[in-house]
């Protein structure tokens, strides 16, 4: 039965085209064309009184109008994305451009834009040259309306979403959605859905599978693995969790059983940058990096870097550790390690707390955020929290000048460098 928690390669292929901004103007420009070629299908529907009372001149030069302010609007917007896209690079962090291209609202403007633009010089190449009678110009003449309803409503869309795109909370906000996404799905998928395992009990047995190219695992397909094993009457371990990066020649799996190297690869997905969609980590460090510019000397910039913490800390208080045994898992022939909760701890905090300096604010709050995660009914989480504290406060010891600061920081931990 299918499960649509499950993030088949497929799916993951089709999600990442869709948010490609070729493939909405590309569908929206299509559309256009169609309904540029209606005319002479619909014009006999049109009464011939109302027929009359058109100007093929008038149609075509709204559709002149249409066609060049449509240009006009889709070139700014396109510069306009560009500009947002360099200014998240450089408040944010680079790796934030992936979510402003794939703002649907952006994306939706653009493909608008340009294909009322297509639609109108299409048509306006068919008014001219006599291809349309004055009936089928009727049908234009209503499809243009729609058109500019279209536009209107694009536009002032757009218009809201330039007061904030490329804004660093705006950027943070889809930076905490995606995050929030992928860990809702590791949370209802433990182990990418496969039964939960320690690499070293992995059978030495075992054949390893290795990648043919080097990047990122982008995204594993425990469906397609399981299929295998079930075909092959093995069982297969994933080494290589999304977000890993893996060079030509190290190994993603291990079959223990027949193998079919090809089949077992051809789970895996592998690019040069990583995704969101299995990967949380990758978002946590992404808003951790956010933290990190405003915390540097040329931003200086210590309430951003706390309003980002308790970002985090909004997406860390509901984790419990990942467990998946083979009686709950979706796949039992396939086993995955566990993402371990210290490992998301690292990733949120640790460059904070070597970055935070002598901002004593920033420390004060790092430590009330560890506090909140330490005393977390999950004793995973609470442990992982309490050492991340520790090291942290070795960071205040280190930056912080005064005296008075470093034991403010030191009483607001949920432990001490003297435990």
């Amino acid at each position: 039965m299918f499960d649509s928690r499950i993030l088949t390669k497929p799916i993951f292929l089709f999600r990442q085209l869709v948010r490609r901004l070729w493939v909405r103007t590309s569908l929206i420009a299509a559309l256009a064309l169609v309904s540029a070629s209606l005319g002479p299908v619909l014009g006999p529907l049109v009464p011939a009184t109302f027929a009359e009372r058109l100007n093929a001149d008038a149609v075509g030069r709204i559709l002149e109008i249409l066609a060049s302010s449509m240009l006009a609007v889709t070139t700014f917007s396109l510069s306009i994305m560009v500009a947002a896209q360099k200014w998240a690079s450089n408040q944010s962090s680079p790796r934030a451009q992936q979510v402003i291209e794939e703002d649907t609202v952006t994306q939706n403007a653009l493909a608008t834009f340009l294909g009322a633009f297509i639609f109108a010089l299409a048509s306006l190449i068919l008014v001219e040259t006599g291809v349309y009678d004055e009936r089928s110009n009727a049908v234009i003449l209503a499809f243009t309306f729609i058109v500019i309803l279209l536009v209107v409503i694009a536009i002032l869309r757009w218009i809201e979403q330039l007061s904030n795109l490329g804004g660093v909370s705006e950027t943070a906000d889809k930076i905490e959605t995606a995050a929030r996404r992928a860990l809702r799905r590791r949370s209802e998928l433990p182990c990418l859905g496969a039964v939960a395992c320690d690499l070293d009990s992995v059978p030495g047995s075992a054949e390893p599978v290795t990648a043919e190219t080097t990047g990122y695992v982008r995204h594993v397909d425990t469906g397609m693995l399981e299929e295998r094993a079930c075909a092959d009457d093995s069982r297969i371990w994933i080494l290589a969790l999304p977000g890993t990066f893996i060079a030509a020649g190290q190994p993603l799996a291990r079959v223990s059983g027949p193998l079919d190297e090809d089949r077992v690869r051809a789970a895996f997905l592998i690019g040069a940058e990583r995704s969101f969609d299995q990967d949380p980590r990758f978002s946590l460090q992404i808003l951790s990096e956010i933290a990190q510019r405003a915390l540097s000397p040329g931003v200086n910039d210590p309430a951003t870097a706390i309003t980002i913490m308790g970002r985090l800390l909004r997406l860390l208080v509901p984790l419990t550790a990942e467990t998946a045994p083979e009686d709950t898992a979706s796949f039992t022939r396939v086993a995955a390690p566990p993402i371990p909760t210290a490992a998301l701890l690292e990733d949120a905090f640790a460059a904070i707390a070597r970055d935070a300096g002598d901002k004593v604010e920033v420390h004060l709050f790092l430590q009330s955020a560890l506090e909140r995660l330490a005393n977390s009914q999950d004793d995973e989480m609470a442990g992982a929290a309490r050492a991340a504290s520790r090291r942290a406060l070795a960071f205040a010891d280190r930056d912080l000048v005064l005296k008075e600061d470093r034991d403010r920081v030191n009483a607001s931990a949920p432990v001490s460098l003297k435990d």
